[in-house]
């Protein structure tokens, strides 16, 4: 390991080994550095406020400067202790209860349910900022949408319902999980409450159910669900879904091809017409032809997959006339992972209100990454600004516009000032 390894934010603890004692004929020219990459056990620290009293002498009245505001009014905790959880178990997957097992181990002795009163007090001061970024992402002019189930409430003894998250993908590098429920239409239909642009999904019939009552919408669907659904026949039909990957993947790499260029919206239409056109008409036509030559039974796996991509055939050319809709929603299935990995972790949400809290706080980290701010540095700063933000200003407080607005002089906890006089 190098220094060039190491970001300059890393502590680096130096450790002088000494030479044996010199003589007059020894003298040190020079010095020479290894570096060994060290861990110490998840730490924590008390900042330790110390107030003078001051009394005046002339009438003996006594005064104090006031203690620093805490963002949970008089819990113990401070910001940088709410955004470390929050991080721990919303990137990392850290379940509370490990969290409250590590803080046992490094002498701290609070209940789990005060850990969890803080993350869900957290979640409700953060609530505001996730609107805002909901009312951002759906000013797209074009919407990625999916769904996927979450263990949340209790149905029964030792039964827990099964709700949704709804995560909403927009064009400006934002990412939405709104919970409901249900996977209902209704869902849709609430959500996208005077939308008018492009709605890019999967292939769940709900979707096309809702785009077809409201003309502001166009329906786009996922190239990548209709290749998965030719995968099933591979071992059926070989030949025949060879030829159908082959169409896919040619179509993939113009698309890739086209991404690298970087162009604007008209010459993006202009390429797609030239080079995806031709094999998306080719590709349908074949399918076409052989489902109308060949002998196949209808519960052939490659007479569903063929099935499934002509009834689906102008939803799947919509991105041939809009440029600014990808041709599948593999970067909305991306943002979706750690929603999966968590469900492995913290398994479930013990009430509704708590799968509320998790969309809010994966919203606001998800799109963190994706417009590349650091999202301890985000929480801790906007944790403390919403004291006195303008309500009607919120919108400046989600990740994109607070990297444009405040991300060059975030607010801190007192434990990341270098000139803190804090103790443990």
């Amino acid at each position: 390991m190098c220094s060039s390894d190491l970001d300059a934010s890393v502590p680096v603890q130096e450790i002088r080994l000494p030479h044996p004692p010199l003589d007059e004929h020894h003298e040190i020219v020079s010095e020479k550095t290894t570096y060994r990459l060290a861990q110490q056990p998840a730490s924590y620290v008390v900042l330790k406020y110390i107030r003078p009293v001051v009394k005046r002498k002339s009438d003996a009245t006594l005064t104090c400067p006031p203690a620093p505001l805490a963002v949970l009014g008089k819990s113990l905790a401070d910001v940088s202790l709410l955004a470390g959880m929050a991080i721990d178990k919303f990137r990392y997957h850290l379940p509370l209860y490990r969290q409250h097992q590590r803080m046992e181990a490094a002498g701290i002795h609070l209940a789990r349910s005060t850990l969890t009163g803080l993350m869900h007090r957290t979640g409700d001061l953060l609530e505001p900022i996730y609107d805002a970024l909901l009312a951002s992402v759906l000013e797209s002019r074009v919407l990625a949408m999916d769904e996927t189930p979450i263990k949340a409430g209790l149905k029964g003894p030792r039964k827990m319902k099964t709700g949704y998250f709804w995560p909403i993908y927009g064009d400006r590098a934002e990412v939405v999980f709104p919970f409901a429920d249900s996977r209902e239409g209704l869902v849709i239909r609430k959500l996208l409450q005077g939308y008018a642009g492009v709605l890019l999904s999967d292939g769940y019939k709900a979707y096309d159910s809702y785009v077809g009552q409201v003309e502001a919408i166009t329906h786009a669907q996922c190239w990548a669900h209709a290749r998965r659904n030719f995968l099933k026949a591979e071992n059926v039909e070989p030949g025949l879904t060879k030829t159908a990957l082959d169409y896919i993947r040619e179509l993939y790499q113009e698309e890739a091809r086209l991404r690298s260029r970087l162009v604007d919206d008209a010459k993006r239409l202009e390429l797609r017409a030239r080079h995806c056109k031709p094999i998306v008409d080719a590709f349908f036509e074949w399918l076409k032809t052989t489902l109308a030559e060949r002998i196949l039974l209808p519960k052939n796996p490659f007479t569903e997959a063929a099935g499934y991509a002509l009834a689906r055939k102008e939803q799947l050319r919509v991105f041939l006339e809009h440029p600014g809709v990808q041709i599948d929603t593999n970067h909305l299935e991306r943002e979706i992972r750690p929603i999966a990995v968590g469900r492995k972790n913290w398994l479930f949400c013990w009430t509704e209100i708590g799968a509320r809290y998790v969309g809010v706080f994966q919203s606001l980290l998800a799109t963190c990454r994706l417009q590349a701010v650091d999202p301890y540095t985000y929480l801790v700063d906007v944790l403390q600004r919403l004291q006195d933000h303008p309500a009607d200003q919120v919108a400046l407080l989600t990740p994109r516009l607070w990297k444009e607005h405040f991300a060059a002089d975030p607010l801190r906890s007192a434990v990341d000032r270098p000139t803190s006089n804090a103790v443990s």
